[in-house]
């Protein structure tokens, strides 16, 4: 192992872990001798999941108050770095509360941070970190040379989740230093779109619209195919920004990153800010009427055709199947 020791910001999503927090998991314990978790709220309720992905003790701050959880946690992780309790790096989601967590523990403990991890790999010693730029036709590495701990943001399907056969985390509580007017904010409300189905990043199989669909009404043939093959409904940016659906469907790279299965791109050419969300699929298909549409290029299957024609078919077919 590279490293002794990695802490990782478990992000809750209500009383459940997070999935991305399972990746998170999932690959430090590949990279360190020792991972320990850090969250908010009532830890016991999920000792038992983040210890099967290898944290051996989970550390909470508590009770956030109806406050966010940013200001607790990095002020926390920030007094126990202070008083020489250091990690040799910290792995945080690049989610809000992630985000949001990484930058005021930086600013506390004076230390950089890296952010838009796709990719971890061992290397003297230490980590060396990938980032896709360029709307990801290129990936940048770096790593952090001095002044550990290093503080990683890390995209979502960057790395798998799977158990390590451990017991439940020992769960302890870490103070919180004084707050002051950095934890005065109050999350007086909060909304939820309601879905039916999985959710999209964790969904085995997304369909996805784009411009080729023509109009907003032509949607709904995304939803109910989606709906047949029991995935979830995805978008590209050029139909969020123009209002025909949610910016909660929009795949890639300042949307959602999905790893499915299988996924289908109706209507979509294929911009590079698209694909970088979604190319680490296991299966790509692809409906596009013109054959010279980037999109094919990483396709596994490609149908050229007008999506409003071939849809329909599509869906059709698989209702006669049942």
């Amino acid at each position: 192992m590279a490293l002794n020791t990695i802490w990782v910001v478990v992000d809750r999503s209500g009383d459940k872990v997070a999935s991305v927090a399972l990746e998170l998991l999932t690959k430090a314990r590949q990279v360190a001798g020792t991972v320990e978790a850090i969250t908010w709220g009532d830890a016991s309720s999920i000792a038992g999941q983040v210890g099967a992905h290898g944290a051996t003790a989970l550390h909470t701050v508590g009770d956030t108050g109806g406050g966010l959880a940013g200001p607790p946690v990095a002020a926390a992780i920030a007094a126990k770095i202070s008083s020489g309790t250091a990690p040799d790096a910290i792995f945080l989601a690049q989610s809000y509360n992630g985000r949001d967590i990484a930058g005021r523990l930086s600013a506390r403990i004076d230390r950089p941070v890296l952010t838009n991890v796709v990719n971890l790999a061992e290397a003297d010693g230490g980590l060396v970190s990938e980032h896709a730029i360029f709307g990801g036709t290129e990936i940048l590495n770096a790593r952090f040379t001095a002044d550990l701990p290093g503080i990683y943001v890390i995209r979502a399907k960057s790395f798998g989740a799977e158990e390590s056969g451990g017991g439940p985390a020992a769960v302890d509580t870490w103070e919180v230093p004084e707050l002051g007017a950095t934890g005065a904010a109050r999350v007086v409300a909060s909304h939820v779109e309601e879905t039916a189905g999985p959710k999209l990043a964790e969904a085995a199989v997304v369909v996805s619209g784009g411009r080729g669909l023509g109009d907003a009404g032509s949607y709904k043939l995304i939803e109910d195919l989606a709906k047949l093959l029991k995935g979830a409904p995805g978008a590209s940016r050029a139909i969020v920004d123009a209002g025909w659906v949610p910016y909660s469907h929009q795949v890639g790279q300042t949307g959602k990153t999905v790893k499915p299965t299988v996924y289908i791109a109706c209507g979509i050419s294929g911009a590079t800010q698209h694909m970088v969300g979604m190319k680490s699929a296991k299966n790509i298909i692809a409906i596009n009427k013109d054959q010279e549409a980037p999109i094919f290029n990483i396709a596994d299957l490609g149908v050229v055709g007008d999506v409003k024609k071939v849809l329909p078919q599509l869906i059709e077919a698989l209702q006669k199947r049942g």
